[in-house]
């Protein structure tokens, strides 16, 4: 089951953080979703976040490596994609995950991934953090890339 096990953390000043969220626009509900979710959690770590959008899911990565090396301290990439009757999903969801990878570790810089890969709308719905959703993801990935960006910066701070 999707969020069974998830960590209980409690929101930390994150105010001297850098941070950006950028956010695919297909789906339009479930991206309104996941954006307010992100924007909750901005306000509960006391961070802002500068916003982009793309036209979509395979676009997540090429943004964030261009916001990683603009030094941003976390990324937040938002995005869903919807399986159909074609390899399409498997192509865009592989895409989209190795790239978002590929920015976090060659940047070395934190990023939420927010991006839900599901087989239907209404599990996309149930994610998207709206009123009857189950999940909040906008939350739970932009929380995830602000305490991970937290860490990397004590990291770097000797400890």
């Amino acid at each position: 089951m999707s969020g069974a096990g998830a960590p209980q953390s409690q929101p930390v000043d994150c105010s001297d953080l850098k941070v950006a969220v950028v956010a695919a626009s297909w789906h339009t509900q479930v991206m309104d979703g996941l954006l307010a979710g992100a924007r909750r959690a901005l306000e509960a770590y006391s961070a802002r976040a500068d916003e982009f959008r793309v036209p979509g899911t395979f676009e997540l990565p090429v943004v964030a490596q261009t916001l990683a090396a603009e030094g941003y301290d976390a990324v937040v990439a938002l995005g869903v994609v919807v399986r159909g009757g074609t390899p399409h999903f498997e192509y865009v969801c592989s895409a989209a995950t190795d790239g978002l990878t590929r920015v976090a570790l060659d940047h070395r810089v934190a990023v939420g991934f927010g991006v839900l890969t599901c087989d239907t709308d209404a599990q996309a719905l149930d994610r998207a953090g709206l009123e009857g959703s189950r999940e909040d993801k906008g939350w739970e990935a932009t929380s995830a890339a602000l305490e991970t960006a937290r860490v990397i910066r004590g990291i770097r701070a000797g400890g």
